[in-house]
């Protein structure tokens, strides 16, 4: 099936429009025609090959909200019309301990990116960058009603990412959580972290943040530039989630560490961060990383979101936008989250 899609021809080339042919359905596949894909800052570090060697032709895009057109012959859990999306990964072993306990994203063997990746069969994967996509049902999130599927688009990836650790380390009532960097992740931080009733901060190095964390609903604003509240503010948080991928100073932060607290790492700084281990067995602190979710909590977080009334904060744009709103995404304007109308492919 030949797709309309939008591509990057090699590292750091501006994207442009392109074809490419979606696989047959096979019997546990799923058909979806694409509404909206978010616009995730990795799409950008791989296109560009800031992390590490990348596949050429790119097609990006791993924040997929959309509704089904056809589904394989075994397929039972999605009907034509299901309103679905589509995460970082589309395929994993199934069979190692992490797979059998929902830890999909954990896969020993590794999962397979939903783009810039091969299947294990040797297939390549191109993303949501286009008019339509097919994946195994396993891999597929139905969408609540209540969701607008622009705002659903980047929970798949940001949506997940800071779910995932806030569930994991029992954010919640009586629990002191700070969300560091107000961006595409940290916006969606806050977000979760209220709704689940924890006592949430802000924690930035920008003063004009916190009008906005305010308004996402965090409780407090702490600016790491103020020395002054930076000392009144020290071990008081049972947990930190950062979301920065800039380099930082991690000392100052840890040290807002309560005895026993963790900071755990989503971002992804692509240089190598320094830190004093007293920091950490000063108090028994911890670092600790976390990396988007498996398809069970993935669900659990779409639900999550639709109880309580939330989803991301979308900027629509056409396809042919892309390249300027990925330079906005580098320079940090755009709140907080830019979506693509697939219809524009």
């Amino acid at each position: 099936m030949t797709t309309a899609a939008y591509a990057a021809m090699s590292a750091g080339a501006p994207l442009e429009p392109y074809s490419i042919e979606r696989r047959s359905l096979r019997p546990h596949d799923v058909c979806i025609d694409i509404a909206y894909s978010g616009i995730c800052h990795s799409d950008i570090h791989q296109a560009r090959e800031e992390w590490f060697t990348s596949l050429f032709p790119m097609v990006p895009g791993h924040e997929i909200a959309g509704v089904v057109c056809d589904v394989g012959s075994d397929v039972t859990k999605f009907s034509v019309g299901d309103r679905v999306g589509v995460g970082v990964f589309v395929e994993t072993c199934m069979e190692c301990d992490n797979c059998t306990a929902g830890l999909e994203n954990y896969c020993v063997k590794g999962f397979v990116p939903t783009y810039n990746g091969k299947s294990y069969d040797g297939e390549v994967m191109y993303g949501g960058y286009s008019s339509s996509i097919v994946v195994d049902d396993h891999y597929v999130l139905r969408i609540p009603d209540s969701l607008a599927l622009e705002v659903a688009a980047p929970l798949l990836c940001a949506g997940i990412t800071t779910y995932s650790p806030l569930r994991e380390w029992e954010a919640g009532p009586g629990k002191r959580v700070g969300i560091m960097g107000l961006g595409g992740l940290g916006h969606m931080g806050v977000k979760h972290a209220v709704a689940m009733g924890a006592d949430v901060t802000l924690i930035s190095h920008s003063p004009s943040k916190e009008a906005d964390a305010k308004r996402l609903g965090a409780h407090d604003f702490l600016l790491l530039s103020d020395r002054d509240a930076m000392k009144e503010r020290a071990m008081t948080f049972d947990l930190i989630v950062n979301t920065v991928s800039a380099p930082i100073k991690l000392d100052p932060v840890i040290n807002l560490l309560a005895t026993d607290g963790t900071m755990a790492y989503v971002g992804l700084p692509d240089k190598p961060l320094e830190m004093n281990i007293f920091s950490l067995n000063s108090q028994r602190r911890r670092i600790a990383g976390s990396n988007i979710g498996g398809i069970r909590e993935t669900q659990e977080m779409l639900d999550f979101c639709a109880e309580h009334g939330y989803g991301s904060d979308v900027e629509v744009i056409d396809a042919a936008q892309i390249n300027e709103a990925w330079e906005r995404v580098v320079n940090s304007d755009v709140r907080y989250r830019f979506v693509i109308d697939a219809t524009t492919f």
